[in-house]
């Protein structure tokens, strides 16, 4: 019950910030306050705005917004978001696009579940569209999960990618960004044992913690000073009574968003302060740059205890996924296993969360891997969204993703056609 009223009391303070934000935004918004003009009252209602929005998208799942595509015929064709495989904790979605051929190019964008919405890669999806079909793994809000549906953790999240990569079937190209590429990583191993035909054809990862070890981050520093039963006592609470999945043991997606403010106060400080007096001045717009990034950075989402844990205590302090040592129930998982399946990593120089290194010792494990089917980028200048969004995701990286993904997909049709007519010839004798 202590952790329930916890959680219920940060809501509290949400709703009442919200609500004193839009009472400020109404009051100082009379227009009889026209006949007595007074900076306060501009300011206040630009506080009041500002507040109000930000208190309320804390709570709201953004949309896509990812309406139409350009095709090669230079008309603009509908994008319709599909459901192909539904899950209790996430499923796999699609970007189906209206009436144009299908693109030779299937990527499975694995996003992660981190504090914040699929949504994060909603550039990412967009310039991958016009050139490609595109699914990605939508995760639900744990609060909205009913206990009856029972545990979530990393060994889940793995089962999961494994299912989804055989809807997907041999011809996919995997993209794995930040949290889940170890992961994704485990989850081609296990295909790789399991059913070696349902491999995808390439796997990219991209700025994610294969090693955190490589490379000390305030991330990995974290990890290392906090104790598990420190984390449990300080950072777990359970769902209130107002979602339906009250009583279930969660990470608090607010709890994140403190951490994630916390870590670059003065920048958001100022940028919230830049937006007030933007608004006060009459220069504010619905989605003008602060409101785009802060509509999804505000946007969080709880992780149930069990992954963020094992999270934190398997990929972080006992480094499964880097000594080759992670179990799935009583299964290890060899990523020395794959042996057909080409990886690329990318990251990013300055990137401060999955520093360079961290993300690039996957090379070393995929030991059943020629050389000449691995790649690795590592993009000057780039922090950690910007391997993944922005102008290096677009100029550089984005294009040389295309044809790494390219050269193998002809690679894997070159030797196909090859045992084909060694077949052909083997009958005819």
């Amino acid at each position: 019950m202590r952790q329930m009223v916890t959680y219920d009391l940060m809501e509290t303070v949400r709703n009442t910030n919200e609500w004193l934000g839009a009472s400020a935004r109404a009051m100082a918004s009379y227009p009889m306050f026209g006949m007595a003009p007074n900076p306060m009252f501009d300011f206040m209602a630009a506080w009041g705005r500002v507040t109000e929005r930000s208190f309320g998208r804390m709570v709201t799942k953004p949309a896509w917004g990812i309406r139409t595509v350009v095709g090669e015929d230079g008309r603009d064709h509908l994008v319709e978001t599909v459901v192909d495989v539904p899950g209790a904790f996430g499923d796999l979605i699609r970007f189906k696009v209206h009436g144009r051929p299908e693109k030779p190019r299937r990527i499975l964008l694995c996003a992660p579940m981190s504090g914040h919405y699929a949504t994060l890669l909603r550039s990412t999806v967009a310039s991958l569209l016009p050139d490609a079909e595109v699914w990605i793994t939508d995760w639900h809000n744990a609060r909205d999960i009913p206990v009856s549906e029972g545990k979530f953790d990393i060994e889940d999240y793995t089962s999961y990618l494994v299912d989804f990569m055989k809807f997907l079937g041999p011809d996919t190209h995997v993209v794995a960004v930040c949290q889940p590429a170890p992961l994704a990583l485990a989850a081609t191993a296990v295909l790789a044992k399991q059913e070696p035909d349902a491999q995808p054809l390439t796997l990219t990862l991209i700025g994610g913690p294969i090693d955190p070890d490589a490379a000390a981050t305030e991330v990995t520093d974290f990890g290392r000073r906090v104790t598990m039963g420190q984390l449990e006592q300080f950072a777990i609470q359970r769902v209130g009574f107002k979602y339906s999945g009250v009583g279930r043991q969660v990470y608090p997606g607010l709890l994140q968003l403190a951490g994630f403010i916390s870590m670059n106060l003065d920048r958001h400080a100022q940028a919230f302060g830049d937006k007030i007096a933007a608004e006060a001045r009459g220069e504010g717009s619905e989605r003008d740059q602060h409101n785009r990034f802060y509509d999804e950075y505000l946007a969080v989402m709880d992780m149930t205890a069990e992954f963020y844990l094992s999270t934190v205590e398997r990929i972080f302090k006992d480094r499964e996924i880097a000594r080759n040592e992670f179990w799935i129930e009583d299964q290890k998982v060899d990523i020395g296993a794959i042996t057909d399946v080409a990886v690329m990593i990318v990251e990013g120089a300055k990137d401060d969360i999955s520093a360079p290194g961290q993300c690039l010792a996957a090379l070393d494990l995929m030991t059943g891997v020629p050389d000449e089917m691995k790649a690795s980028h590592l993009e000057p200048g780039a922090g950690h969204y910007g391997i993944f969004a922005g102008s290096s995701w677009r100029n550089n990286i984005r294009p040389l993703v295309f044809d790494f993904m390219d050269k193998h997909r002809s690679r894997k049709a070159e030797g196909k056609a090859a045992k084909g007519a060694v077949r052909l010839a083997a009958s005819n004798d």
